[in-house]
């Protein structure tokens, strides 16, 4: 028997309409379940073949554990050793790479000072710093936000110099990016499940969180659906993510990648709809039972992105 498992928190609707969703397929020696854990060894292996990680973004106990897990064989969704390196100002260094349209981004000092570090810490960098010829690059508006960060944590939007240094000073060691503005007509928030399989939705960020899956909006010309489906594979292919949300801000036809590092991403009935959460299970329970019909134990059965695996090869994986 395989056993396909979920590690979970807080959420209430998503884990458990996955694990139904799964065992009312009846498929042959698969079984779901939530993941139940009573001792961690070290290179032991759990007794899943498949885990979807939902928490351990939160809890460092659970990286850990999933770490471990994979190791010996279970295919973690999405890939604790990818996760745990990822960051969003490198994400967008990518995704300019694979050509992906991206705001323009930069990274800034921290506020404070990282603990045990005093003024000789910080002998390579530049005194001033070139601010002037980043907000000439930016412009104002802009946004702040930390550069590792996720859930809307710490974002701050900034309409001038002094404004930046008034919530700059809040931010104390947190490492934050500044970011261009995108004035957008239009907004997507995509689903993408096993680095292909996308689910395009209209958002509107601006809403309360409640009220941001738009339901009956206005038409969408194909060809830019297509664009955003298009740029939404081309990210997760490159990231490695199997269970991951794309967002897109679209200005002047051109669909620009504002948060691609999601990959627990909001799954709760209450506040994506029910269309949208049907989806969700559905093709989650799919993907996962075909993870768990791939299983080789004892092997490594985890995701990796293109630019990892570039990097073992030697070649560059190449777009259309």
């Amino acid at each position: 028997m395989k056993k396909i498992g979920i590690l979970f928190g807080k959420e209430n609707t998503f884990p458990q309409a996955f694990i139904d969703r799964v065992n009312e397929k009846k498929v042959k020696n698969i079984v779901a379940e939530a993941v139940s854990i009573d001792m961690v060894e070290q290179a032991k292996p759990t007794d899943y073949a498949v885990i979807i990680d939902r928490i351990s973004q939160d809890v460092p106990f659970y990286r850990a554990y999933l770490k471990n897990a994979a190791i010996s064989g279970t295919a973690v969704i999405n890939n604790p050793f990818w996760w745990s390196a990822d960051e969003k100002f490198f994400n967008n260094a990518l995704a300019e790479k694979v050509g992906v349209p991206v705001p323009k981004t930069f990274i800034l000092p921290t506020s404070h000072r990282p603990p045990d570090t005093d003024e000789n810490s910080f002998r390579n960098m530049k005194f001033p710093f070139a601010w002037e010829r980043m907000f000439d690059t930016i412009g104002f508006p802009a946004y702040m936000k930390p550069h590792d960060g996720g859930g809307w944590k710490s974002v701050y939007r900034v309409v001038n110099a002094e404004d930046l240094w008034k919530k700059h000073a809040e931010t104390e060691q947190l490492v934050m990016m500044l970011q261009e503005e995108i004035n957008f007509t239009e907004y997507f928030r995509c689903y993408v499940l096993d680095t292909d399989n996308v689910h395009i939705m209209q958002y509107e960020p601006r809403n309360p969180h409640h009220l941001r899956y738009v339901i009956d909006g206005p038409p969408v010309k194909q060809e830019l659906l297509d664009l955003v489906k298009k740029y939404a594979i081309r990210l997760n292919k490159a990231l490695g993510y199997d269970f991951n949300t794309v967002e897109f801000a679209i200005r002047d036809g051109i669909p620009y990648a504002i948060d691609f590092c999601n990959p627990a991403p909001d799954a709760d009935i209450n506040s994506v709809g029910q269309d949208n959460f049907d989806w969700i299970v559905e093709n989650a329970a799919n993907m996962a039972i075909a993870k768990a019909k791939q299983f080789k134990k004892d092997k490594m059965n985890l995701t990796w992105g293109t630019f990892v695996k570039d990097q073992i090869t030697g070649k560059r994986t190449t777009f259309k």
